[in-house]
């Protein structure tokens, strides 16, 4: 008998596609989950447990000790008009039952039953000896998600505020909810975008910063702003968005747009708009996406502004591609940065938050063979894992709201901008997800530009680094592993706010605070928690201090550069923000 690597490859491949096909035609009734990996990390955690005597004890205790506590406090406060002191108390970002109607009878031992039978769960499914802390993760996180399925805030009977809105408006609060619904199922069954995103359009009140496309390949267009003060810093800016989303998160409405900001200050600002791939794009890779991106749009800004060097700033997934540019160039001997801004962005993926739970061979090869089959991750799947990632604020504190409520949140240019989503290439998302989440390829030294490695060490130029205190995506602490695998200045900063909302912190924004510190290259390390808790808050936006950092770092005022490069091929192509970010 042949080993099958002794097999006609072409034979191989047919019986391969087999395989990948019945798995594609598995993840649409799974959304993209691998029900292998979910089993698995179930198998080890529920194999560890019934070989657990003591541990099955301890939860038998657990469980009688809180049906006591809730015994005694329900005869304590029967009939009440407030409960006394609850026996368990909501997690802090948990806001579900914070309202007075919960602190009376019975809806407050509802709840606290609720809350009592969460914590019991996450006692079972956690310190359970033997249990690889991913499975232990999952299990934990999947129990949590199910929990949450049936909370009492969901159900119109189990939730005052909703039985209080329900009486006082006769029911219309339902039947503009039942409206609501039947709204939301037919936009999502035909593909149009959310109620009240249709106020916010592309080019005409958001992304309206004037400008011109200036260079276009078949992956981006490269947008020259125009300059809004009568001189410039002679070193521009190059901001590279991530292509996981329309790039004008960073140019939104006039009022919040950090463009506009920028120019503001006298910078020359240009911006990456990616094209939103499609089927015919599933073979374009990470490599496609440093040399097509970046790499040409420093051509093309070299060609414009001359020979000045640029301050580089990514945002999340184009930070970790910009820094990947950056060791390459280093390593190459290119001097074309002057400094780089990383905006919530991770080089270190150790610990890069929830979505490591689903990093493994068994979910990679999964949804790898969902995007072989349609050549693309779609959007829905996309937008559909985060929204799982953050399930109480964004799906069932929604469904309370809309449905059960009545009420329609206002769409704001930010949740507009949130559902204007984009594919990734098979390709280059599969590359992705296995070099640097699954095996921290860039974090060890192992990312190969060409046939040699990149260091993120060999980077001289100095780094501004912004993280967001409630970033679900990219995690301060794993942004700040920067720290670790620098060997130049690092100045961090950390802002109040999640991974997007945090960013977008205009000067005039509300409620806004940050941390900043700098770190020279020769500095000793601090930890992450030691840094938070020996920096000083400053009141306000983060973004006046990013000027302040690029102006110390820039020459003298000059003329601004013309709009693109006639002499040099450069004619302007379109007026800004141009064609790419408008396919959908």
């Amino acid at each position: 008998m042949l080993h099958p690597a002794q097999c006609d490859p072409s034979e191989n491949t047919i019986l391969q596609s087999y395989d990948k096909a019945l798995r594609a035609m598995a993840s649409h009734y799974t959304a993209g989950i691998s029900p292998i990996a979910l089993a698995s990390a179930y198998a080890d955690w529920a194999l560890h447990l019934a070989t657990a005597p003591g541990k099955q004890l301890e939860l038998i205790e657990k469980a009688a000790r809180k049906a006591m506590r809730l015994t005694t406090h329900a005869a304590l406060c029967s009939g009440a008009a407030k409960a006394e002191t609850p026996c368990i108390h909501p997690l802090r970002q948990d806001k579900r039952f914070k309202g007075e109607a919960w602190q009376k009878w019975p809806y407050n031992l509802i709840y606290q039953s609720f809350l009592l039978n969460q914590q019991w769960w996450h006692n079972a499914t956690t310190g359970v000896r033997g249990v690889t802390r991913q499975h232990e993760e999952v299990v934990e996180f999947v129990a949590r998600q199910i929990l949450d399925l049936y909370s009492p805030s969901n159900f119109a009977l189990t939730n005052p505020e909703v039985r209080d809105r329900t009486i006082a408006e006769g029911g219309k609060n339902l039947m503009r909810g039942w409206q609501n619904f039947i709204d939301d199922g037919t936009r999502l069954a035909s593909g149009r975008n959310p109620a009240g995103s249709d106020n916010f359009k592309v080019g005409e009140n958001i992304a309206v910063s004037p400008g011109k496309v200036v260079y276009r390949n078949r992956l981006i267009e490269l947008i020259q702003y125009t300059p809004t003060t009568e001189k410039v810093r002679p070193e521009p800016i190059l901001i590279v968005p991530a292509w996981i989303m329309k790039y004008y998160i960073l140019d939104l409405s006039p009022d919040n747009s950090l463009v506009r900001y920028l120019t503001g200050q006298g910078y020359t600002v240009f911006m990456i708009s990616w094209k939103n791939p499609d089927a015919d794009d599933r073979d374009l890779g990470m490599e496609d996406y440093r040399r097509l991106g970046i790499m040409e749009a420093l051509d093309a800004i070299g060609n414009i502004n001359g020979p000045a060097k640029v301050h580089a700033t990514g945002y999340c997934l184009g930070g970790t591609l910009l820094a990947i540019a950056a060791a390459a160039m280093a390593r190459d001997g290119d001097k074309r940065l002057k400094s780089l801004t990383f905006l919530a962005t991770q080089t270190d993926f150790t610990e890069a938050g929830e979505l490591m739970m689903f990093i493994n061979e068994s979910q990679l090869s999964f949804l790898e063979d969902m995007m072989w089959e349609q050549g693309y991750l779609d959007t829905h799947q996309m937008s559909g894992t985060f929204q799982i990632l953050r399930s109480n604020d964004l799906i069932w504190s929604r469904i309370v709201h809309d449905y059960l409520m009545g009420e329609r949140a206002q769409m704001t240019d930010l949740m507009a901008w949130n559902a204007d989503a984009t594919r990734m290439p098979y390709r280059m998302h599969s590359e992705y997800l296995r070099r640097l989440f699954l095996q921290n390829a860039l974090a060890e030294g192992r990312y190969l530009i060409g046939d040699r490695p990149v260091a993120l060490s060999d980077i001289r130029v100095p780094v501004f680094l912004v993280g967001t205190e409630r970033d679900h995506v990219a995690p301060w602490r794993s942004v700040y592993k920067f720290h670790l695998l620098a060997d130049t200045e690092v100045t961090f900063l950390l802002t109040s706010g999640g991974h997007n909302a945090g960013i977008v912190s205009e000067p005039d924004h509300p409620r806004r605070h940050y941390r900043i510190a700098a770190r020279a290259h020769d500095d000793c390390y601090i930890g992450p928690n030691v840094w938070f808790d020996q920096t000083p808050v400053v009141e306000g936006s983060w973004w006046p201090a990013l000027v302040t950092w690029l102006d110390a770092r820039s020459g003298k005022w000059r003329a601004p550069p013309s709009m693109g490069a006639a002499e040099k091929g450069l004619n302007p192509l379109d007026n800004a923000p141009g064609t790419y970010v408008m396919r959908e």
